[in-house]
């Protein structure tokens, strides 16, 4: 049997992690049950049973089924003691899972009805993340994303919120959601006003939409990175543009697989975007419902992907070239890399 390195010790930084979405499912039944909220059955048995529940979304019909599972965890989150703890958690497992720098992505508009409203929540989420790197170590910022399926202005007035956040923590723009939904460049205000407050544009292109939506990011939003991002495989003249112009994908082959973009771990295009030369960032996406967390991504890509560990290392390195993070955490990061890469495989 081959001698590999542990990919739990391997530094990297995690640029694809929804706020609900990393939630451990002991927690959302433990709310669930505080607040007596009934929790659909697929997602009660997938929980307790730890299989993740049957998701498949390239359909209305089945993005519908997986937005409901998780608008219905989402609704256990109702007091500021359950975004501190979720936010805790989620670098507790982080941490666990060699993580040095994570940026949670968050819509504050989905908890401001029971947060007392928008900037309130906003502060709520910054200071338990604030108060959470502080206390783990793990250096953490917040990538606020505007719903695609809400209206453009309501996107403009997050990402003024956002700027306005710029020095608390918010170091991001994102767009999320249904991308087959909605023209890109009808949010092309909202990402000018949060490019010139400074944040980095990230929005959602490439999932459930093919090429086509990769672009508009590119040519409408002017990412600077793309949430996803894979079906720009289909496109050899978009993968060397990305390539050229360094845009760096936040890939998430274990969300892939489970909404149904790819059949198997293996059809997903790391060893395409790699080969191309296009960045790559590995992300859990929505642990909560795919049911794998970080260091899992990277054992898919050495286990269905051939993956040497010196490509792993260099994965790694990206993720950290790929945030927002100060340059002496960067470079703290990727002395790590090569330190973990420079130990006798085990």
């Amino acid at each position: 049997m081959e001698r590999v390195r542990d990919l739990s010790e391997l530094p990297k930084a995690h640029l694809h992690l929804h706020f609900t979405g990393s939630m451990r499912p002991g927690t959302v039944l433990e709310l669930a049950d505080k607040y007596g909220v009934r929790l659909p059955d697929a997602l009660t048995d997938a929980l307790t049973s730890g299989e993740p529940p049957k998701l498949r979304a390239t359909d209305e019909r089945g993005w519908f089924r997986f937005q409901r599972l998780y608008d219905a965890a989402r609704s256990c989150l109702r007091e500021p003691e359950d975004i501190r703890r979720l936010v805790r958690e989620a670098a507790e497992e982080d941490l666990r899972d060699g993580s040095g720098w994570l940026e949670i992505q968050v819509d504050p508009t989905s908890y401001a009805p029971r947060l007392g409203g928008l900037i309130p929540a906003l502060e709520i989420i910054l200071d338990a993340v604030e108060t959470t790197s502080r206390e783990t170590g793990l250096g953490m910022r917040v990538l606020v994303a505007a719903n695609r399926m809400k209206h453009p202005l309501d996107a403009r007035t997050l990402a003024r919120l956002a700027v306005r956040y710029a020095d608390r923590g918010v170091v991001g723009f994102g767009l999320s959601n249904d991308e087959r939904r909605g023209l890109a460049r009808d949010f092309d205000r909202a990402f000018h006003i949060a490019r010139e407050g400074g944040l980095l544009s990230a929005p959602h292109g490439g999932e459930l939409a093919g090429p086509a939506s990769v672009r508009d990011c590119l040519d409408d939003l002017h990412a600077g990175r793309i949430g996803h991002g894979v079906r720009a495989a289909e496109d050899p003249r978009l993968l060397k543009r990305l390539a050229d112009r360094g845009v760096t994908c936040e890939v998430c082959p274990a969300s892939n697989v489970a909404l149904g973009v790819y059949e198997k771990p293996e059809d997903v295009p790391l060893r395409t975007f790699f080969e191309a030369g296009v960045p790559m960032a590995l992300g859990a996406d929505d642990p909560l419902l795919f049911g794998s967390r970080l260091a899992a991504q990277y054992e898919i890509a050495r286990h269905h992907h051939g993956f040497t560990d010196a490509e792993l290392a260099e994965l790694a390195r990206q993720s950290v070239r790929g945030s927002a993070a100060p340059e002496e955490v960067r470079k703290r990061l990727l002395a790590g890399v090569d330190d973990w890469l420079a130990r006798p495989a085990a």
